[in-house]
């Protein structure tokens, strides 16, 4: 995720967070009551055998008490998959949790499910899991109410494009893999179309005799004229019904307008937490079966056949899937959780939660992240906070700015000051001048800026203070602003294993047009636009040790 290390920011700690929830909510859950306990100094019952079991104030032991050495106890190890077992006996916990109707919206005109249909069917985009998905929960509940059958369909389509690459396909395809399992295992049906949503989906409701369609929410143009292009050829008679999963508190509902940073938007979320910052019900085995089923999908020969650039290929420290993203949250919060608060900004340091592939796909959901971290985080009070910080209203921030601002990648979508400083020192000279092909080989004077997009290519990643770092360099050394963004935009989404997500327009509008920033003092190239520079990087962290990992080796 993009960082903005700079910012000073105030978000409610987890106790105060807690309290408000429980004050606020009209039936809270056992398992939110048991949290609060846990971070607000609740008496447990564990407190009370202590202090029952504690000798009496002013009475010494006794001879046949000896005084025992003061040893440190060592915590015992947890097991391996210790969180996916907490999340699971969480989930059964609240099955019968209400589903929140601010979280959907009608995209038809239809509200009702039509009567004698076959089924209903959510149509999976941007949030690829079973559990922990708000959208296939409200499918799943509309389906049981009407006695009828679930089926979850995903349309995979391939542009033609140099941002298609094995990269991200292969993970995209290996987690709806694990999607397809899982479904069949609880009596879902799920169908891979090929096609452009606008073109299969209506004809593929139509030949089910699916009563409803329910899918989720992405910001992006794409996903919406895909939406828009389903809402015009679907049977008028079939409800649309888009569910923000992706989000804690939905896009529509934090704001009904584009916010001009996270100061602005801030309070409106934190405001909204008690609500929205729930557990999830369990997506359970559905009762009623398909009498048609869906067709087998060879999942090998499927990516063995896509038309992607093979060239990018597969990191192999992130493993797809919703399995897998737990299993990195739970390395988070045993592990690095507790360096986050105050080594995050340090490249060097194995500090970050590392989990924005599969918040990028969905395979993991932001809402589920927040609340583990903030249960099984007492042991790092001091990072929890800043984590929720970025986690919660930066992220949704992106989703804020995508929604409501058509020009979110370019230029023209910059605020009046940027856009009028950029232009002012459009025509400064650059002391450096980089072609794309360059930039993309890592080929420039500055050995740090190599080492950063080395490590981007090779690895599908980059640290979010560097990522800041390397779009403004772009800006420095290419003839104009938008020939900056435009190649940011393209390395980004073409070698980032989390690209072509709202984080990642944001995060090059952030550093290259001052989005979500204020203007500062002026200088040549940058105009207002933050400025950062190399020494400015020896201050924060020991560069050389980074250009030794990540620089690449002459031949």
């Amino acid at each position: 995720m993009w960082v903005c290390a700079w910012t000073s920011s105030f978000f409610l700690s987890a106790p105060r967070l807690l309290k408000i929830a429980i004050h606020q909510s009209p039936r809270p859950s056992s398992t939110l009551l048991r949290l609060t306990n846990s971070f607000v100094g609740g008496t447990t019952m564990s407190d009370k055998k202590r202090k029952a079991a504690s000798p009496a104030r002013g009475k010494q032991p006794s001879a046949k008490q000896p005084k025992l050495a003061a040893v440190k106890e060592e915590k015992p190890k947890k097991a391996a998959g210790w969180l996916q077992s907490l999340v699971k006996q969480q989930r059964a916990e609240e099955k019968d949790m209400k589903f929140k109707k601010k979280r959907q919206r009608f995209i038809s005109d239809a509200e009702k499910i039509k009567q004698g249909s076959e089924g209903v069917l959510y149509w999976m985009l941007r949030d690829q899991r079973v559990q922990d998905n708000w959208a296939l929960i409200r499918a799943q509940q509309l389906a049981v109410k009407e006695n009828l059958p679930l089926h979850v369909c995903f349309c995979l389509v391939v542009p033609k494009s140099e941002l298609s690459t094995l990269r991200h396909f292969g993970f995209l395809l290996k987690g709806l893999e694990e999607v397809a399992k899982e479904c069949k295992h609880l009596n879902i049906q799920f169908h891979l179309l090929h096609g452009a949503a606008g073109e299969v989906l209506p004809g593929f409701v139509s030949d089910r005799g699916f009563g409803a369609v329910v899918t989720d929410f992405s910001p992006l143009r794409e996903p919406l004229k895909g939406l828009n292009d389903v809402k015009k050829s679907l049977p008028k008679d079939i409800p649309l019904i888009q569910v923000d999963a992706h989000n804690i508190v939905p896009c529509w509902v934090a704001s009904p307008k584009q916010e001009y940073s996270a100061r602005t938007i801030r309070g409106k979320i934190t405001n909204l937490l008690s609500e929205f910052l729930t557990d999830f019900p369990l997506v359970e085995k559905h009762p009623h079966t398909a009498t048609r089923t869906a067709k087998p999908v060879d999942w090998d020969k499927t990516l063995a056949s896509l038309q992607v650039d093979r060239t990018v290929g597969e990191p192999q420290w992130a493993k797809p899937g919703a399995e897998a993203g737990m299993a990195m949250l739970e390395s988070f919060i045993d592990v690095r959780l507790k360096l986050f608060g105050t080594l995050r900004n340090d490249p060097n340091e194995a500090a970050l939660s590392q989990l924005s592939p599969w918040l990028r796909f969905g395979q993991i959901s932001a809402q589920r992240v927040a609340l583990q971290v903030q249960r099984c985080g007492k042991h790092a009070s001091q990072s929890v906070p800043a984590f929720i910080e970025e986690l919660v209203v930066r992220r949704e921030l992106t989703d804020n700015f995508c929604f409501y601002n058509k020009k979110y990648d370019s230029v023209a979508g910059a605020h009046e000051w940027a856009q009028k400083t950029l232009k002012d020192h459009a025509k400064d000279t650059r002391e450096y001048i980089y072609t794309r092909e360059k930039l993309e080989k890592a080929k420039t004077h500055d050995q740090l800026w190599n080492a950063a997009q080395y490590q981007m290519v090779t690895e599908g990643k980059m640290h979010g203070f560097l990522r800041m770092y390397w779009a403004k360099k772009i800006l420095e050394w290419t003839p104009s602003p938008e020939e900056a963004l435009s190649i940011a935009l393209y390395l980004n989404d073409r070698y980032e294993l989390d690209g072509q997500d709202p984080n990642g327009f944001v995060g090059c509008m952030w550093s290259i047009c001052g989005i979500h920033d204020q203007g500062w003092a002026e200088r040549p190239v940058f105009g207002k636009i933050r400025f950062m520079n190399y020494k400015g990087c020896l201050r924060k962290f020991k560069v050389a040790q980074f250009e030794r990992k990540y620089c690449p080796k002459k031949p």
